[in-house]
């Protein structure tokens, strides 16, 4: 079952937040609760004042934590988003909802647990004590998935990130072997081009050669004609004396 997306109002804050923070801060996003939940168990038995405000203390670092976990996630998840497949893109997408989600429970604990205190009604106490359970079961649910994000589908893992460059450096060597491909086969176009120019060039000179040749033989045959025609008559006039 899909938790309804809910939208904050964006976040401006006077600084720029590193990336890769959310990791570290999750640890005490989630380690926190449960050492409430653990402190509160104890106190069942107890009963101590000291307790109940050792775990309120912590409740509010819980929520400090839990809200700065949201802000962290927020700006790492813009920096892992196009490098996920589909599916971990539909994965960040249900992780930041229920991070929302609990970052908005983690103030409803807050409140729960002070009201326990001040007002000190049994009731009170139960409803506090079933909020806090509902909401470490569901942040150590979100670790999870958190893990799953980085381990299964690579959310800001600098192998995934390596991988990407070297796709980009695959890409522009890619546009370079184009561009000399285009310029060879614009080199052989031409190459074709002037061959059947040359080609086309060879008949029209035999042409010529096979005419020069014709012209030659036929004044050969005339000239031996001729020479024939003064060999006869200088027979006939031989013939006369």
């Amino acid at each position: 079952m899909e938790l309804p997306s809910i939208t904050l109002p964006a976040i401006n804050l006077p600084f720029d937040i590193p990336l890769l923070l959310h990791p570290p801060i999750d640890h005490f996003a989630i380690a926190l609760p449960v050492v409430v939940l653990l402190l509160e168990l104890v106190n069942l038995v107890l009963k101590r004042r000291a307790v109940s405000v050792t775990s309120f203390l912590f409740i509010t670092l819980m929520a400090i934590m839990v809200s700065m976990a949201y802000i962290t996630g927020t700006t790492d998840g813009k920096e892992a988003f196009e490098l996920l497949s589909d599916e971990g893109q539909e994965a960040l997408k249900g992780h930041k909802t229920l991070g929302t989600y609990l970052m908005l429970m983690s103030g409803i604990v807050w409140i729960a647990k002070l009201l326990s205190m001040l007002i000190g009604n049994r009731g009170v106490k139960i409803a506090y004590m079933l909020i806090l359970v509902l909401f470490v079961a569901l942040i150590l649910k979100q670790g999870k998935d958190g893990g799953n994000l980085v381990y299964v589908h690579g959310a800001n893992v600098a192998k995934v990130q390596e991988l990407d460059d070297e796709m980009f450096d695959m890409s522009e060597e890619l546009d370079d072997l184009k561009a000399e491909m285009k310029k060879l086969k614009e080199a052989q176009e031409t190459s074709i081009l002037h061959e059947a120019e040359k080609n086309e060039a060879q008949p029209a000179q035999v042409s010529d050669t096979d005419h020069a040749v014709q012209t030659e033989d036929k004044t050969n045959e005339m000239q031996q004609s001729d020479t024939n025609v003064s060999a006869s008559e200088a027979e006939s006039r031989t013939l006369s004396n």
